[in-house]
């Protein structure tokens, strides 16, 4: 196998240097013409068409992705495709994202017609504002850069780096400014890691008639079968209507070891008084930390009045693969 030399590899930290300072010199380019672009996005009522060519094409399904996992419905369109035949995907309510190095791509230069025609706003990042696409545009951002990356300077990679870069600075900026929330990602992600740990006790908890719940006077006898029948483990004890208190496994073998007969007694008898209770917004990791810290395997969902609202059980969380 051939070994790197200590040439090849001052080469790929001058790739590295170029591409962070194509980056960095993006920022002091952030003027109002961004600021107009995110309020055009914000004015947006139908969706982000994203569209480029060639490497560009592929930064642009990255652009389109995220716009639309943080609320933003976008979609990709590839340029040679929509002349022919996928052109109707633009609307007039939409917001078209092109991006272009050259600012001279022929297939996007070909879609300005109909963009025009249907009244679409148009925004472009591009390494040319001088270009026949970035003059055409409601707005252009400044997407230059000094060099590639290729020791040829013509690979696309520091120019494709700073426009994705820019482009998430796009959808970053419009997240914050439509208040988008943790909740709002976990809605639109419930298949990923990441959004089941942001999933609330609301969506985890045993609630309705799988709710263990016996009211306070009821004999033990009765609450132990309710607790069988409900599998948790465990009953929440009300009294007029609002929680007053848990029976766990660790509460029956106190009093096993303290009284004589347990059946003998009620669930007021039996319960521990001002449980751990949370609300129904509590997110998934602050769920499995409370559990930890107070040892105990299961939490009672309660509401501004403490009525119970159901119950998240340790077992619960496991789906969110938090272990």
């Amino acid at each position: 196998m051939t070994r790197l030399t200590a040439a090849d590899i001052t080469f790929a930290r001058k790739v590295l240097q170029t591409e962070a300072d194509a980056i960095l010199s993006l920022i002091d380019r952030l003027d109002d013409r961004f600021d107009l672009a995110i309020r055009i996005l914000l004015d947006c009522r139908g969706r982000v068409i994203v569209t480029g060519m060639g490497k560009s094409g592929i930064i642009c399904r990255k652009i389109a992705a995220t716009l639309a996992s943080t609320g933003t419905p976008a979609h990709f369109l590839h340029p040679a495709e929509a002349i022919h035949g996928d052109l109707g995907v633009i609307q007039t309510d939409d917001v078209v994202v092109a991006l272009s190095n050259s600012g001279e791509t022929e297939e996007l230069l070909r879609l300005l017609e109909t963009i025009k025609r249907l009244g679409a706003r148009l925004i472009t990042l591009s390494g040319n504002s001088e270009s026949t696409l970035a003059q055409a545009s409601d707005v252009a951002l400044d997407c230059r850069v000094s060099e590639e990356a290729c020791p040829m300077n013509l690979v696309p990679t520091a120019s494709t780096t700073a426009a994705l870069a820019l482009g998430d600075a796009l959808a970053m900026t419009l997240l914050v400014a439509k208040g988008f929330r943790e909740e709002d990602f976990a809605h639109l992600h419930p298949g990923g890691r990441l959004g089941k740990r942001l999933m609330r006790a609301g969506q985890l908890m045993h609630a309705g008639d799988k709710a263990p719940v016996v009211p306070v006077t009821m004999s033990m006898k009765d609450v132990l079968e309710e607790i069988t029948r409900k599998g948790l483990g465990m009953a929440c004890v009300v009294e007029g209507g609002t929680l007053a208190g848990i029976i766990t496994d660790g509460d029956l073998r106190r009093h096993l070891t303290l009284s004589g007969s347990l059946l003998d007694r009620t669930a007021g008898d039996v319960m521990t008084r001002n449980p751990v209770t949370i609300d129904r917004n509590t997110l998934a990791a602050e769920i499995l930390n409370i559990l930890e810290q107070r040892k105990i395997t299961s939490v009672v969902v309660v509401d501004r009045n403490r009525t119970i609202e159901g119950v998240v059980q340790l077992h619960d969380l496991w789906r969110t693969e938090m272990f």
